[in-house]
């Protein structure tokens, strides 16, 4: 609750930008040793510039690219239980700087036709000219989206509607349906009730009562703009769609999980 006070008055204050920026600075001459270490033992793995794996995932070479390996591993896994991997077109909606991406040509066989998004346009000119076989393009923070209706089989969004407004959730989860093939999946992992604990006794009401609840010290779409989604507000959003599997967060490591959601569209 103090980080997001703080958060709020440097906002007020102009300073977010300013106190983010040397946050990164802190952060990067602490680890500078071991992002070398690591660069010079992994010297074909093309990576993001620093102030992109910090703002999507910390400031760790070593973890973000295993990691993401294990994350793309995890998403196959979950994926062949509803699709054969086999000749599908794949979107990666909020792709960041390619993290997982770049790795699901190699464990899917090449099988696929991939393409991903987002609306950073640093991120999709670096994902362009570093990660080979997926087609990428930037889109706004509001859809539409590039596509044309009816062309992806599997949509998946790491994180993404966590960060957006409920205007926004409506807007894109419709956007989304647009360009799913009938029958297509939609993967997710949204905020769930493990992440109670992050929230005031005000806003734990909010989410109790099925409202999706927000914490602001940024503007939309940025990782410190966090919406936490209840099951009756995601059962709302999904509409006539069908959910094919919800999997509730736990907690790991002293750490809240994400939830799960596929959908199939109807």
């Amino acid at each position: 609750m103090l980080k997001t006070f703080i958060k709020s008055i440097l906002k007020n204050f102009g300073l977010l930008g300013v106190a983010d920026r040397l946050r990164f600075l802190v952060i990067y001459i602490k680890t500078y040793k071991a992002q070398q270490l690591f660069k010079q033992q992994h010297p074909t793995v093309a990576l993001p510039p620093p102030y992109f794996i910090y703002e999507t995932h910390k400031l760790n070479y070593q973890s973000y690219y295993e990691q993401s390996i294990d994350s793309a591993k995890w998403l196959v896994s979950f994926l062949s239980k509803y699709a054969s991997l086999n000749g599908l077109s794949i979107l990666d909606w909020g792709c960041g700087p390619g993290r997982i991406i770049r790795h699901l040509p190699d464990l899917t066989a090449n099988s696929c036709r991939y393409f991903a998004s987002d609306y950073n346009g640093k991120y999709i000119n670096w994902c362009t000219k570093n990660i080979h076989g997926v087609d990428f393009v930037k889109n706004d923070l509001k859809p539409p989206l590039p596509y044309s209706s009816d062309t992806f089989d599997i949509i998946y969004g790491m994180s993404i509607f966590t960060h957006l407004s409920e205007k926004l959730h409506f807007e894109w989860f419709e956007e989304l349906m647009r360009v799913m093939k009938k029958g297509g999946i939609l993967f997710l992992t949204l905020h769930g009730e493990v992440f109670l604990s992050k929230l005031t006794e005000k806003e734990k009401i909010r989410f109790r009562a099925g409202q999706l609840t927000v914490q602001s010290s940024a503007m939309e779409g940025h990782r410190t703009f966090s919406a936490y989604q209840p099951d009756d507000f995601m059962m709302k959003l999904i509409g006539k769609n069908e959910l094919v599997v919800h999997e509730k967060g736990i907690v790991a490591e002293r750490k809240p999980q994400q939830d799960v959601w596929i959908i199939r569209k109807s």
